[in-house]
């Protein structure tokens, strides 16, 4: 009978379970304290038969082992669980938490860089807020152009340096960028250190009136190469294959002669429409085509200027808004949209990431 006792209390010890400490030493008492069962059983050990002690002596200690054994078991598991529970973040929200997504400018902009990365250009930055000398001066802009007047231009300040007069403004093209790489890359002989082929991501800002198609700031990525002996046809082949590469390979392109002061000859570039392949259609107003960027030679003066020897090189310069890119990749209507924050419209780009 005792043997029998001794068997089924081993089974129930076997299976204990428990999910705090509290319970663990309730199950301690139960079994293993001096008023426990375990303990318990020496009263029925006496009676047992002197050829049956050993066996039964021996089963008891099994028994007891068991005990310690299990409880101390569950107090390890206790313990684990409860310090991995110590990373919850008991003041969080009950809801889950949504991945982000990056803006579908920063998108644009990304494949941007990656198609002329893969070219061979390398990026350059510069600051935002800059000098009326590298954003207008040194790419050949006349004293009285309208891009120096306040409609357009966020000055700053002015400062005195050496009894020289300079104008502080919020950059309102990348060109910056370009004038100081150029007086980085040379001799002083006008000598290129290396040939220079970058591309100039970043913001801009200009005053204008905020509307659906028009902001006070925007993003443009422009690019510079200038070697010697680089002519436009290098110029339209890198375009052609930028073109191909963000729209698709049917994409046709077509060069506009136009005016920029710091390149000649100038052209604006457009693309046949990707929406409806060049027939017509409301988003590119029946024409088939396009407008998405500027380019040109560089002018040999803005080559002067910033200290390069306009006989012995050349170059070529081009470019584009990141909103305009995007608006025709996406058919986004309003520019407003990209800076409102508004999470309904990012969610429609987080398959894009």
């Amino acid at each position: 009978m005792l043997l029998e006792k001794i068997e089924a209390l081993l089974k129930e010890v076997n299976g204990l379970t428990a999910s705090n400490a509290e319970e663990i030493e309730q199950l301690r008492l139960k079994y293993l304290s001096k008023k426990g069962e375990i303990n318990a059983l020496m009263a029925d050990f006496r009676n047992v038969a002197a050829d049956q002690k050993k066996a039964v002596g021996i089963k008891i200690n099994e028994l007891k082992q068991a005990a310690f054994d299990k409880i101390n078991t569950l107090r390890e598991q206790t313990a684990t669980a409860e310090t991995q529970n110590d990373d919850i973040d008991l003041t969080r929200t009950a809801y889950p938490i949504q991945m982000g997504t990056r803006h579908p400018l920063t998108i644009v902009r990304n494949e941007i860089i990656d198609i002329f990365s893969r070219m061979g250009f390398v990026l350059a930055d510069g600051p935002e807020v800059e000098d009326d000398l590298h954003v207008f001066t040194k790419m050949n802009f006349a004293a009285d152009h309208p891009a120096r007047d306040m409609q357009d231009t966020f000055f700053v300040e002015q400062s005195e340096l050496n009894d020289v007069t300079k104008n502080i403004l919020l950059r309102s093209h990348t060109s910056s960028v370009q004038a100081r790489v150029m007086e980085n890359m040379h001799t002083e002989d006008g000598k290129l250190t290396a040939p220079i082929r970058v591309i100039c991501p970043g913001r801009v800002y200009r005053n204008e009136a905020i509307t659906a198609r028009a902001h006070c700031f925007f993003h443009q990525i422009e690019g510079l190469y200038i070697d010697k002996n680089v002519s436009f046809t290098d110029l339209k082949q890198v375009l052609l294959t930028f073109a191909r590469e963000l729209f698709g390979p049917d994409t046709k392109i077509r060069l506009r002669p136009s005016y920029f002061p710091f390149t000649e000859p100038s052209a604006e570039m457009d693309i046949s429409c990707h929406i409806c392949g060049g027939v017509g259609c409301g988003f590119c107003k029946h024409t088939g085509w396009v407008e998405i960027l500027g380019c040109g030679m560089v002018d040999p003066n803005v080559l002067e200027l910033c200290g390069i020897d306009s006989k012995e090189y050349s170059g070529y310069a081009f470019g584009l808004g990141v909103e305009r890119i995007t608006n025709l990749k996406y058919q986004v209507s309003d520019l407003r949209m990209f800076s409102e924050n508004d999470i309904r419209f990012l969610r429609e780009f987080e398959s894009a990431n």
